[in-house]
Parts: C-alpha cells; sequence; structure tokens
C-alpha cells in the first residue's frame, strides 16, 4: 500500500512530533516506536504507564433490537447490564470464529457500543449489517479517537484527568469527562496491564492525548512493544 493511500490518526501530527517511526499498519500510518525504543517502552508500561493510539480500531453504535446480536456470537447479549463490557466471538453462518470484538451496554442508553479490530473493521460491519439487516441499525463511527492507557499507574494518572473514574472496576464502561472532553470511559486494555480504554471525539484527541502525557509516569508507547506485550502476557492477535 502507498503511503498516499494510508490513513492516518487524528494523533498523526503528535506522532511526529513525538518522533515516533511511522509504519503502514491495517492501513494507516502509526507509530511502530519512539525515541525511547521498543523494550524500554514495553518495560515502561509494566511498572508505570503507557499511552498507546489505538484510533485504527473500528468504533460503532448498534440500534434496535440489539439482542439480534446473539445470532452472531455465542456471548451473552440480552443480560449484559448497563455500565458492563464483554468480550465475543463474531461466528460465521457456519459456527466458525470470523473475527473477535468488544460490546458494551452504557448506562441508561439502549444502544451498544461495538469495537472490532482495526484490519478487518470494514468486512466486520458490512457482515454484521448484513446478516442483522430490518432487526438493527450499525453506525461505524470512524470520526472517533481511541486512546488507551496501560500501566500500574494507569488509574492514579487518569484520576487526575477524570475525577472518579479510578473506581471502574475491570470491564466496566461509562461516559465521563477527561480533561473536559466528553469520553467513553471502559476499564480494559489488551497489554496484560491493568488500564483504560478512552473513546474521544477526533477532535479532541490531541488535546487530552497531551494532557495525559504530561505525566511523569506516562510515556508514548508503539505498535512494537504494544505487541510484544500482548505477547509477553499471553494475549492472540487478531486471526
Amino acid at each position: 500500500m502507498s503511503t498516499e493511500s494510508l490513513r492516518r490518526t487524528p494523533l498523526y501530527a503528535l506522532h511526529l512530533e513525538l518522533g515516533g517511526r511511522m509504519v503502514p499498519f491495517a492501513g494507516y500510518e502509526m507509530p511502530v516506536q519512539y525515541p525511547a525504543g521498543i523494550l524500554k517502552e514495553h518495560l515502561h508500561t509494566r511498572a508505570k504507564a503507557g499511552l498507546f493510539d489505538v484510533s485504527h480500531m473500528g468504533q460503532a453504535f448498534l440500534s434496535g433490537d440489539t439482542a439480534a446480536l446473539e445470532r452472531l456470537t455465542p456471548a451473552d447479549v440480552a443480560g449484559l447490564k448497563e455500565g458492563r463490557q464483554r468480550y465475543g466471538l463474531l461466528l460465521t453462518p457456519n459456527g466458525t470464529i470470523k473475527d473477535d470484538f468488544m460490546f458494551s451496554r452504557l448506562e441508561g442508553e439502549a444502544d451498544l457500543y461495538l469495537v472490532v479490530n482495526a484490519g478487518t473493521k470494514e468486512g466486520d460491519f458490512a457482515y454484521i449489517a448484513q446478516q442483522l439487516a430490518g432487526a438493527v441499525t450499525l453506525t461505524p463511527r470512524p470520526d472517533r479517537a481511541l486512546l488507551a492507557l496501560q500501566g500500574p499507574m494507569a488509574a492514579a494518572v487518569l484520576e487526575r484527568h477524570a475525577p472518579g473514574i479510578s473506581g471502574l472496576n475491570f470491564m466496566q464502561v461509562g461516559r465521563a469527562s477527561v480533561t473536559g472532553a466528553p469520553a467513553i470511559v471502559s476499564r480494559t486494555g489488551y497489554t496484560g496491564e491493568d488500564g483504560f480504554e478512552i473513546s474521544l471525539e477526533g477532535g479532541d484527541a490531541e488535546r487530552v492525548a497531551r494532557a495525559l502525557l504530561g505525566a511523569a509516569e506516562v510515556l508514548p508507547i508503539g505498535l512494537g512493544a504494544r505487541d510484544r506485550l500482548r505477547l509477553a502476557a499471553g494475549l492472540s492477535l487478531s486471526g
């Protein structure tokens, strides 16, 4: 894929400013590492906190008869309580695994919030919309950014910018204000560490990222360390 055809996240300019080495990944120009290097980024995330740009992931809202999603996943959709997130497998009509994804039920909201893998998001969204046509409406949100703050100090750092957020437990999710920006925050991640994923309007992403990176505990982390962290924790990659 040529550089001209690659997409960019709302944090692209910030990655360049921070010295990120950009590479093609899932159709985007993404930072594989920063000047600190992959090993230091890995160890820093394990000891303190790292900030990851995962805005290339697919975000969408599912409205209508959301329980119909159970036609495509063995996960319990109808029984998901408000304020909770769940991991699910997206199945083919033959019952084999097509992909994995996360879905959430925000408090007081009828729609489900979905996050799917970056490299397969267009296919996943098209498949869900086609298979559940007439029962649901799927609305992808490519305009939203997604940040992941991961590590043992992530809760303490995020608490300074979103008071009360450290009260979320693992796999809980809710709307919050992060440095004044409206966000969907879940206590999840994919590094093997405690942490949070922060969904924001694209226009708010750089301001929030800069605020989090202003903490002495936080370093920017690239794709190289992200994959290494997942490998060390025994977490599978898509496919």
